[in-house]
Formats: C-alpha cells, sequence, structure tokens
C-alpha cells in the first residue's frame, strides 16, 4: 500500500525543452555536450559550487558569450507551469492520504527563474504542497546516485515498498527501483502527473 510519494520537478509539473539551451549555445561554439562539461553542470547541480563560480568556468568553454547569454541560454528549457497541475497536487495534499515529496535535480539559477517567471505567491503554494521540497543543490546529492533515495527515506522514515516515486527520466526510476521503490517512468507528452491516481 502507498503511503509516501516523492515527485520530481521537471517535465512532472514544469514543461522543459532540453533541446533549447543546447541550440542557443550553437551560436557561441557548441557543438555536443562534453565530458567536462557534463562533469561542471552535474557539479553545479550538486551544490559544488555557486552560480558565480559556474558561469566563471561554463565562460572559459564559451568566451564570446556574455554572462548574460548564458544565463539566457541556460533558463531557456523551462518552460510553462500549468495551473492543472499545481491545482491538483494542492488538492492532493489537502486530501492528507499520502505524505508527498519533492526531490528535483536542479540548480540556483533555475530556481530563480522559476520563481520569477512564477511569481513567490504561486511558487509558495506550490512548495507548501509539500512535506519536504528536496532540490539537489542544496542537499550536496543528485539522482539517479542511491544515496540521494537513501537519505530522503532514512530523513523521513520512510518505507521503501510504501513509496512512489515519480520521474520522466528511466535511469532516475531505475535507480529508485533498484533499492525497493515502487516507481512511475512518466511518458511526458503521453501521460500527466494529474493521472497520478491510476497508478496508486
Amino acid at each position: 500500500m502507498i503511503k509516501n510519494i516523492i515527485l520530481d520537478f521537471g517535465d512532472i509539473f514544469i514543461d522543459l525543452d532540453k533541446s533549447v539551451t543546447p541550440k542557443a549555445m550553437e551560436k557561441f561554439g557548441f557543438k555536443n555536450l562534453t565530458p567536462d562539461l557534463d562533469t561542471l553542470f552535474k557539479e553545479y547541480e550538486k551544490g559544488s559550487m555557486g552560480s558565480r563560480a559556474f558561469l566563471n568556468q561554463v565562460s572559459e568553454h564559451f568566451p564570446t558569450a556574455t554572462e548574460k547569454d548564458l544565463i539566457h541560454a541556460w533558463n531557456a528549457i523551462l518552460l510553462e507551469f500549468p495551473d492543472n497541475r499545481l491545482e491538483f497536487v494542492e488538492t492532493l495534499a489537502a486530501q492528507n492520504s499520502y505524505r508527498l515529496f519533492l526531490l528535483s535535480n536542479t540548480n540556483d539559477i533555475h530556481i530563480e527563474y522559476v520563481k520569477q517567471q512564477m511569481g513567490m505567491e504561486k511558487f509558495n503554494r506550490f512548495k507548501n504542497a509539500f512535506e519536504v521540497f528536496y532540490l539537489s543543490y542544496e542537499m550536496g546529492m543528485r539522482k539517479p546516485d542511491a544515496e540521494i533515495y537513501e537519505f530522503v527515506l532514512k530523513e523521513n522514515n520512510l518505507v521503501a515498498s510504501e513509496t512512489l516515486f515519480v520521474d520522466d527520466t528511466l535511469e532516475n526510476t531505475d535507480s529508485a527501483a533498484s533499492i525497493g521503490i515502487n516507481v512511475w517512468n512518466l511518458q511526458v507528452g503521453k501521460e500527466d502527473i494529474t493521472q497520478l491516481k491510476s497508478y496508486l
């Protein structure tokens, strides 16, 4: 029986277009994701460096891009947060049938942009629907590393078999499933978080 639900943020609540950032960086010489850049992005998501250090390091790879260019391209991935999804999670929280947690791989620049786009009133409504709002850069961990799921289970006294984790990235749900958590790998464009009840 499911008692706890852990939910991802990007492409679960807020729509993303993961192709836009690379496209926006092509004019500054971006061709493909190098191991160096991949490591840099992951370290930033883990909060291993602040936004200033991150932007400085990225600009070394793209010297013709201004800081404004970099921030604009970085945030271009973030699209709309449909109201029906916000209302859905608020209703779910109000029913008090499940313990709700957010668990997102994200970073300071993205979260600040989301707050601006949504407005603080709406952002706080979203945040308040969850018992705990876990952001990777504040935790020093990121999905799909098993330690992040183990941390959330242990810190909140959750039993893996009583917990459902929803994420659009197969690598993340596979990792959670490997430690006994029930998972829904949501297929973006075919499924929506508002259909959650059919997975419980």
